[in-house]
This record gives structure tokens, C-alpha cells and sequence, in this order.
């Protein structure tokens, strides 16, 4: 079976930041391996094209430029917020607001998106709401593990069911809280450190 639209993929893979020589940003192997809905729009589109094509068994190996992943740096992304918004029962949680922290928050439209706290100014924090990845080349080599035809039940809901749930090479600005991949991000996982996927 070859990858292609609607069907369900897993791979494993090595993700390095830059170049093949990079920095090691993310390891799945078999026993997580990220497994997606392909075509449905939860990755990135270019990610995907990579391994348009692919059977069972295949290997891949590809950069991705930073403009095809990520994007730059945004400068107007990076903002100060007020202390306030760490408050947890009218009380401020330190443990959150601390330097280096992925914090899961919400825009004024009701969005999704993690804020990394950059500085503590006074009564502001700075955070930055930048993709962690945005700027960065992203090396990919990998093997894809299995593909198979997705259910009626995953092709309507737009995600895949069962166990080995992957939320790889999203947007950003949602969750797979309850390990399904409906906008392909990853913000409760990633602040608790268990990687998402093509670096989430």
C-alpha cells in the first residue's frame, strides 16, 4: 500500500535542527511512532509531499527550508502580558510563570496557542508566541513503519481512532488533549514534555 489520501501512516523518524549534522530535536521510534491521517491537512503541506509515494518499509531522508515549515521569527509575536494572567483561583502560580516555560493560553477570539515566558519585567511577562521551530531548517530521516486504509469513523471525523495517536507537523494553535490530531498541534503535550511530532 502506498501513502496517499485518506489513508492512515506511521512512521518514526529523526528530526535535527538545520541540517543533517543539527541539533537532535525529536526521536520517535517504534514504540511511538507518529501515525496520521494523511491528506487531511494536519501536517505541513510540504512534510507531507515528502512522503507522497511512499510504501510500507521505505526509508526517507529531506530538509525542510524554514519557509516551508515554520516560518521566520515573527518580532510582533513577542509581547508582554500581565502578571494577572498566571493567576490560578486569584492567586499568581510562580511554578507556571517561570522562565523557559511552554504555557498552553488563549487569544481574545478564543485560539489556542502556546506562549514560551522569555522575561519577568516588573508586572508584565514577556512571552514569545512564536513556533518553538519558527526559523529553523527542519532535517527529516525516517522510516515509514505501516499505512493502512483509514475507517469510515476516522475519515469523518478528520482523525485517526485507537492507540498510537500522533499529532506531528501542526499549526500551532490548537491541542491533542484527547490524542486525536483534528488541527494537527500540540499544546498540552508539549508543555508536559512528551514531544508531538516534525517539531511541535
Amino acid at each position: 500500500m502506498i501513502t496517499d489520501k485518506n489513508r492512515v501512516i506511521s512512521i518514526v523518524y529523526e528530526l535535527r535542527s538545520g541540517s543533517k549534522d543539527g541539533e537532535v530535536v525529536e526521536s520517535l521510534n517504534s514504540s511511538n511512532p507518529l501515525t496520521f491521517l494523511f491528506g487531511t491537512g494536519g501536517l505541513l503541506p510540504k512534510f507531507e509531499e515528502k512522503l507522497t509515494g511512499l510504501f510500507s518499509g521505505d526509508n526517507f531522508e529531506f530538509l525542510l527550508r524554514s519557509e516551508d515549515a515554520y516560518g521566520p521569527v515573527v518580532e510582533n509575536a513577542i509581547v508582554n502580558v500581565p502578571q494577572t494572567v498566571f493567576e490560578v483561583d486569584g492567586k499568581l502560580d510562580e511554578n507556571l510563570m517561570k522562565v523557559g516555560n511552554m504555557v498552553p493560553m488563549m487569544d481574545t477570539e478564543g485560539r489556542r496557542l502556546n506562549g514560551k515566558v522569555m522575561a519577568i519585567e516588573g508586572d508584565a511577562v514577556q512571552m514569545d508566541f512564536n513556533h518553538p521551530m519558527a526559523g529553523n531548517d527542519l532535517y527529516f530521516k525516517g522510516e515509514v513503519t505501516d499505512i493502512r486504509t483509514a475507517t469510515e469513523e476516522e475519515l469523518s471525523h478528520g482523525h485517526i481512532h485507537g492507540s498510537g495517536n500522533g499529532c506531528g507537523c501542526g499549526s500551532g494553535d490548537g491541542s491533542c488533549n484527547d490524542g486525536s490530531c483534528d488541527d494537527g498541534s500540540c499544546s498540552d503535550q508539549e508543555v508536559q514534555g512528551q514531544g508531538c511530532g516534525c517539531g511541535c
